[in-house]
């Protein structure tokens, strides 16, 4: 497969991605749209002509930039509506509630390095959130995707993921001590296996879904770290980490295209060792067919 490559790249903004692209009519959902990169990416959809919806645990913070949007937009159709992936009662709710094609599934709400927590059901926190709870949501809006003919699912990923493989014998950090990073990549490169099956089991209805590294954005999503420690000059502008989210999910490029990963507004390269130093690329364990089909079976378990 030829590698996806674009003039953009990691200082284009996601204005810059969409521009000329008409998505009238056409149905959109962002997870975690209140804050950080969900907003300039619901922004961004908005200036298409899409039906945004924003699925977030803050309906209220929801309501101020769901109307911020319409204003600086001049799109009326941003809708907000509740959803804790944590909470598969929530997401179960989310999902009976949507009765129409959906056209973009946007899986980008995400928390990162927590301290130990699990849910209810016992599934570590991080990736009961990042992953487990969007599976979870594109399991339950799968029929709605598959009526679109052509629907896209986007996974917001990370170059964390090349710090963890899926440890298959030990997701829950029953047996290693947790380290909130390493579940942070466990859950990251969960994200991109995603992706991989997805396509392979769907792209036959007209549904594929792609992952991606925004970059370093700085956002509440470092709250349990003290905050972004990249040096500034290796930082992205919320508007510029939202743009290869954008591209996966507009771009004529990408028409019936799956199971890849993108940073910086291009495919990603396969690396074979972590450079600690500037970590780029794809692993190729994130990408591994099998791994992907045996995260499947195992995500199905834990929903019961």
């Amino acid at each position: 497969m030829a590698r996806i490559t674009t003039s953009f790249g990691a200082r284009t903004t996601a204005q810059e991605v969409v521009e000329g692209i008409d998505l009238s009519g056409a149905r959109a959902i962002v997870t975690g749209a209140a804050s950080g990169i969900g907003v300039e990416t619901a922004r961004a959809l908005a200036r298409t002509g899409a039906h945004v919806t924003l699925a977030v645990r803050d309906v209220d913070a929801g309501h101020t930039v769901a109307a911020a949007i319409s204003a600086t937009t001049g799109n009326p159709d941003v809708h907000v509506a509740h959803l804790d992936l944590a909470d598969l009662e929530s997401i179960a709710t989310f999902a009976d509630e949507w009765d129409e094609p959906l056209h973009l599934l946007i899986n980008n709400a995400g928390v990162m390095a927590l301290p130990e927590e699990h849910t209810a059901k016992g599934i570590e926190m991080q990736f009961a959130t990042n992953h487990l709870g969007h599976f979870a949501l594109s399991l339950g809006l799968h029929d709605a995707l598959a009526a679109d003919g052509s629907a896209r699912i986007v996974a917001v990923s990370s170059n964390a993921h090349l710090m963890s493989p899926v440890v298959f014998d030990d997701v829950q950090f029953a047996y290693r001590a947790y380290d909130p990073w390493l579940a942070y990549g466990q859950s990251k490169t969960a994200n991109i296996l995603f992706a991989v099956g997805a396509t392979a089991y769907w792209e036959g209805e007209g549904i594929t879904a792609n992952a991606l590294n925004p970059g370093a954005i700085a956002t509440n999503l470092q709250r349990h770290v003290g905050g972004m420690r990249t040096p500034v000059e290796k930082r992205k502008t919320p508007e510029q980490g939202a743009a290869t989210t954008l591209l996966l999910a507009t771009s004529p490029l990408l028409e019936g295209i799956g199971g890849r990963y993108f940073e910086d507004c291009n495919e990603a390269e396969l690396v074979t060792r972590r450079d600690p130093e500037a970590p780029r690329g794809v692993a190729r364990y994130a990408l591994d067919a099998d791994n992907a089909d045996r995260l499947w079976d195992a995500s199905l378990r834990m929903l019961g």
